[in-house]
């Protein structure tokens, strides 16, 4: 294992994980399915909230866990401004309700739109379904037998942790969670997620759109080196090498956890948006993923 901290405190101090806390909380949901607390990705949302059956939009009653999970459930949703925003859900007295509330722009399961309001959503199902709040279960389920312990979870108004955002960790504690996904699910000779369950979680599920590429699964990203944004002499030239695939958590500011499977390889990159130097926010791909893709 190589590691490199920009000071000591990267080190040994929680840092916000922003929007890798959607992956957290895939791992989750899974874990939930696999015990069958949870049930198939394909139940209608409308089981977990019956007031749907009463929306005008008769879609919007059949919307999906998975649809929730792949952000292909339709909702009208601008993430970072207007009226219909994480920002403005934030504001609200009711997450959940708000994120609801929001009138379909797309037929579910056709498009991609990024929206933290599903993530919450997903957060209330969880916890509504397991009996604790999401944070208990993560502690009893994955923290615990993962070994993590320095951690904190915001919580909207109505005490549902934050599904989209909002949890702290430490460095390595996101690369235990990166390794499990590596390991199929396993850990120290305990499964504690399914196999199937974490191939179908971080399989491609729908193209996104830009400024995003590659593709998107169960609150994961996905993608492969070299594409449609590569430039390279040395790619024209070793246009027989196999493409490098890849999935990753990823979090506003640079914060990533990236799986490469077929290198057994785990990367975890976070980043201070307080300090004035930087990296680039495309390192992994930028400049990481090339010199792996030499090494297949």
């Amino acid at each position: 294992m190589y590691e490199h901290y920009r000071n000591r405190e990267a080190a040994t101090d929680i840092t916000k994980i922003n929007s890798c806390t959607k992956s957290v909380l895939s791992a989750l949901i899974c874990i939930a399915m696999d015990k069958g607390i949870l049930p198939a990705a394909s139940t209608p949302i409308s089981t977990f909230f019956p007031q749907l059956t009463s929306d005008p939009d008769p879609r919007k009653p059949a919307i999906t866990l998975e649809q929730l999970l792949t952000m292909t459930a339709g909702f009208n949703w601008d993430e970072f401004g207007g009226q219909n925003s994480f920002p403005r859900m934030t504001r609200t007295d009711h997450w959940v309700d708000f994120a609801l509330e929001q009138r379909l722009s797309h037929e579910p399961g056709t498009y991609m739109e990024y929206n933290s309001g599903v993530s919450q959503v997903l957060s209330a199902i969880l916890m509504q379904n397991v009996g604790m709040n999401v944070a208990e279960f993560a502690e009893r389920f994955l923290f615990g037998p993962l070994g993590i312990k320095d951690y904190e979870w915001e919580s909207d108004p109505q005490g549902v942790h934050t599904g989209g955002f909002g949890l702290k960790m430490l460095p390595v504690d996101l690369l235990k969670f990166g390794q499990l996904f590596l390991q199929q699910g396993m850990w120290e000779g305990q499964s504690l997620i399914s196999s199937d369950l974490v191939t179908r979680s971080t399989q491609p599920f729908i193209t996104v759109t830009p400024p995003n590429h590659g593709s998107y699964a169960w609150h994961w990203w996905v993608d492969v080196y070299p594409n449609e944004r590569s430039h390279s002499e040395d790619i024209d030239a070793e246009n027989d090498r196999p493409n490098l695939h890849y999935y990753y958590a990823r979090g506003f500011g640079g914060q990533y956890v990236y799986i490469v499977p077929e290198l057994e390889l785990v990367t975890v990159l976070t980043n201070d948006k307080r300090k004035k130097e930087k990296p680039p926010l495309d390192v992994f791909p930028r400049l990481i993923a090339p010199e792996l893709w030499k090494m297949l």
